[in-house]
């Protein structure tokens, strides 16, 4: 028999977005991974069983992350190499600027202090790429323009160890941010 969804539980993502987007609804597509005994597979197969059942790649992911939700398997910010958070804020500075007052250790230490991290890959005024002080997680921080004298960023980190760790992160990195907008707006 067929698991209920939990009331508690939300896949994330609404039914009507799922529908029209894939065909089928939460309940259709539930229905076909607990026949597949999907509660007990990991994330990749149940991906691929429903891309299968002709689910678009990026929806296939999108609705193996809202059954595991749904079904207990997987919680918010949860992925398989272990828990995400991310945060974002738009600054009134040129993305230039925004990118130097990463890219550059003396400006960095201004607002994050004296991190220990290696940046690994940049691109200008796009994106950095960062193994954190603790080792096995790494923190991904994409630029966006925002008009003139504005810019926005993104910070994601990733590979945490648990939910508890992901939320004082996500606080971390949003006092981290607020920071960053006062460095640049002096």
């Amino acid at each position: 028999m067929a698991k209920r969804i939990q009331e508690n539980r939300s896949p994330g993502i609404s039914d009507a977005a799922v529908k029209a987007a894939t065909g089928k609804s939460w309940k259709e597509w539930f229905a076909i991974l607990d026949r597949a005994g999907a509660a007990k597979m990991p994330h990749r197969d149940i991906a691929k069983l429903l891309h299968e059942n002709d689910c678009g790649d990026w929806w296939s992911q999108m609705v193996a992350v809202g059954y595991e939700r749904v079904r207990g398997l997987r919680v918010k910010h949860q992925k398989p190499d272990g828990y995400s958070i991310s945060r974002s804020k738009t600054i009134s500075a040129p993305v230039g600027r925004l990118f130097k007052a990463w890219k550059d250790k003396k400006a960095r230490e201004q607002w994050l202090g004296v991190a220990t991290l290696t940046i690994r890959k940049s691109t200008v005024n796009r994106s950095i790429r960062i193994t954190w002080g603790d080792g096995p997680t790494d923190v991904i921080v994409m630029f966006y323009p925002k008009g003139t004298g504005k810019a926005q960023v993104t910070v994601e980190h990733n590979k945490l160890t648990s939910a508890k760790e992901g939320e004082r992160m996500k606080r971390f990195w949003g006092a981290a941010l607020t920071r960053l907008e006062k460095v640049l707006a002096s």
